[in-house]
């Protein structure tokens, strides 16, 4: 389903905007060897919609992307093993929904690029990367077909963008460069020594970062790390 059709359905133009936006995210994503995991606590069958939408491919000559549904308890833990840097994370929920508010918290230190789909209130700016939403409080919104919209132009364009190479290359091809420089890099705790140090996971993997101005942490603790210090801690919804 293209653009023009998906405005036809009511979609408005910002909406269009941003689902092409997200689309060439996914799809450079995609090119660098991401999995997109994808999470709905309370609408998990969006979830292994989303996962088979994007493995299998429906039309002759279209790629099988690596996408995989997480369901059950423990979201943030399933979560937090499974992702690797560079990878997607898909969320389907309210923005009230405390799992997926503390994984999309977290995305950043995993390495992941995150996407949010949901209806009503939104989330406050910058709760993901992208945020595709319906603003309409009806609750029976994610059962109308509008979140379906969503990932299915989402898997056409993606794939529309693999037809443009060129537009896939990597980021940062230098070993350094603004975007990804070493100023305020958020991080978990994921294990602490007695020595004022402690091993945190960012986007770039784990590292022995120094604790000393941020005082005793714990696992799980998110920190903001900058030339290998942790020089703040920060709560989940900061």
């Amino acid at each position: 389903m293209s653009i023009p059709t998906a405005i036809d359905r009511g979609v408005s133009s910002e909406l269009a905007a941003d689902l092409a936006a997200t689309a060439f995210t996914l799809a450079r994503r995609f090119a660098a060897g991401a999995t997109m995991w994808s999470v709905a606590p309370s609408w998990e069958p969006h979830a292994l919609h989303i996962a088979v939408e994007f493995v299998h491919p429906v039309i002759m000559g279209k790629r099988a992307l690596p996408a995989v549904a997480l369901t059950g308890a423990d979201l943030v833990d399933l979560v937090r093993v499974s992702v690797r840097p560079g990878d997607i994370v898909v969320a389907v929920a309210g923005a009230d929904q405390p799992d997926v508010r503390s994984i999309m918290r977290r995305c950043p230190a995993w390495g992941a690029t995150t996407l949010w789909i949901g209806s009503g209130e939104r989330p406050k700016a910058g709760a993901a990367d992208h945020v595709l939403w319906l603003d309409d409080p009806d609750p029976r919104a994610p059962a109308t077909g509008g979140f379906v919209l969503f990932y299915h132009v989402l898997w056409e364009l993606t794939h529309v963008c693999f037809e443009h190479p060129g537009l896939l290359k990597p980021e940062c091809a230098e070993e350094v460069c603004v975007t990804c420089s070493d100023e305020g890099r958020l991080g978990e705790v994921v294990a602490v020594s007695a020595d004022g140090l402690a091993a945190v996971r960012t986007g770039r993997g784990v590292e022995d970062v120094v604790t000393t101005l941020v005082g005793p942490v714990a696992a799980g603790d998110l920190v903001l790390v900058h030339a290998g210090t942790a020089i703040s801690r920060l709560e989940e919804d900061t």
